[in-house]
């Protein structure tokens, strides 16, 4: 080891320039692995711990529908799910979609014909639920504000539609600071957005205000810097779904008193509702594999490329190294040394050039990631302070350490042939 040391120390450039371009490759590499296992480990822990066991959706809906058909009589599922099956806790109808926002200041502005430019009203997403049929399920942290104030969905007054508005609504930091809006102010809200200015004010005519009871923080499970939470019956008013004929919702979330029996859930649950498919928290992620896989698998290719040109780069500075020192290879061979012994001298030597690239290449790898993660934690907002795009677990530094040793054999085995080869008389006489 300590022949192949020197003999590296004595090219300090060409080492230098081989060490970097290995390390370069297997942080390419690691940086891949990293994130593919961030992504899955991250997605795994949010998903146990958001308390959602099962996830209900109309029938022959599939994890990546671009599209979701509505969920029909979505008030009766929240009785009628336990009922069906005791294992169920909690069947909360959840509705998503998109509106349209306008605060006071845009009020004031329509009606006095003096809107400044740029003003327009806000389009964001939203989810109509019943509050108070969330238990066991996470929701977002209210930071201000009481929340919702009534149980159950009080309009929706067990199938007529007839019962009072509350008219409250909870936005997150984001919408809020958008809207410029804190607790107890109004906002009001419409489907579609005014086509110009001049619509404005029959856009207000239309649109429904509504008091703000409380401010959120962001929310992982619909990861949007602007959402708004709802009675799921007056989201259902401003869609057009509110009628018993089309009480709908998007899914319905179940969480299970027992959640380790929610494959014989599942199945109990899709004979008793037919028209809903039901999946459970390890079709989810399964799916995220899936995902994960397909990417990882690209990013596999992308850097079993960089290994390879790396180590046919290691290879061709060994090979030079050999043709460099045939002499004293002759003269270890003529004092003694074996082939196999002069070979092992030579795979020493490439593998501390691989040992020397993962110095350089695991703190390429790490310095990346994180910067990766920082920028995509700031892209995407709403997710929790906890989910991290990378993760450097044992199997991530075992893949970059084995990829190292991958390229130091392989470079190493044709200058290794190349040097048990060499003719000792001949290179003893040479000048």
């Amino acid at each position: 080891m300590r022949y192949a040391l020197g003999a590296l120390r004595r090219r300090p450039g060409r080492t230098a320039l081989t060490s970097l371009g290995i390390g370069l490759a297997v942080g390419l590499v690691v940086l891949l692995l990293a994130i593919s296992a961030g992504v899955q480990t991250s997605a795994t822990e949010l998903a146990n711990a958001s308390g959602v066991d099962l996830i209900a959706a109309s029938a022959n809906t599939s994890l990546t529908s671009e599209s979701v058909p509505p969920v029909l009589h979505a008030h009766a599922l929240v009785s009628e799910i336990p009922a069906a099956d005791p294992n169920v806790a909690v069947a909360s109808p959840w509705l998503v979609g998109d509106v349209v926002f306008g605060n006071a200041s845009l009020w004031a502005a329509a009606n006095a014909s003096a809107i400044p430019g740029g003003w327009s009203p806000t389009g964001a997403g939203s989810v109509g639920w019943i509050p108070s049929d969330n238990t066991g399920i996470e929701t977002p942290t209210l930071y201000q504000g009481a929340g919702f104030t009534l149980p159950g969905d009080p309009h929706y007054d067990n199938g007529s539609y007839a019962g009072p508005f509350t008219h409250q609504i909870v936005l997150d930091q984001g919408l809020a600071t958008v809207l410029g809006v804190g607790v107890g102010g109004l906002v009001w809200v419409g489907a579609t957005t005014p086509p110009n200015g001049t619509a404005l004010t029959g856009w207000y005519a239309n649109a429904t205000a509504f008091r703000v009871v409380g401010v959120s923080g962001p929310f992982w499970l619909i990861p949007s810097a602007l959402l708004a939470f709802f009675y799921l019956s007056e989201l259902q008013t401003i869609l057009g779904g509110a009628s018993p004929s089309t009480d709908y919702a998007s899914l319905v979330l179940i969480h299970l008193t027992d959640p380790t029996t929610a494959a014989a859930d599942q199945t109990r649950l899709e004979i008793a509702f037919p028209a809903l498919t039901v999946f459970t928290l390890s079709d989810v992620l399964g799916e995220v594999q899936q995902v994960v896989n397909l990417y990882r698998t690209f990013g596999i290719l992308i850097g079993v490329i960089g290994v390879v040109v790396a180590a046919l780069f290691a290879t061709t500075v060994l090979q030079m190294s050999v043709d460099d020192r045939s002499r004293e290879f002759a003269l270890l061979r003529a004092v003694g040394y074996t082939r196999l012994r002069v070979a092992i001298t030579v795979a020493e030597e490439g593998l501390l050039l691989a040992g020397l690239g993962l110095g350089i290449g695991l703190p390429i790898a790490w310095f990346g990631a994180y910067e990766l993660n920082r920028f995509l934690l700031g892209l995407l907002a709403g997710l929790p302070t906890a989910f991290s795009f990378v993760a450097f677990d044992a199997s991530v530094i075992l893949a970059g350490v084995g990829l190292v040793v991958l390229i130091g054999i392989v470079a190493s085995f044709l200058p290794a042939v190349r040097a048990m080869g060499l003719p000792v008389a001949e290179e003893l006489r040479a000048p």
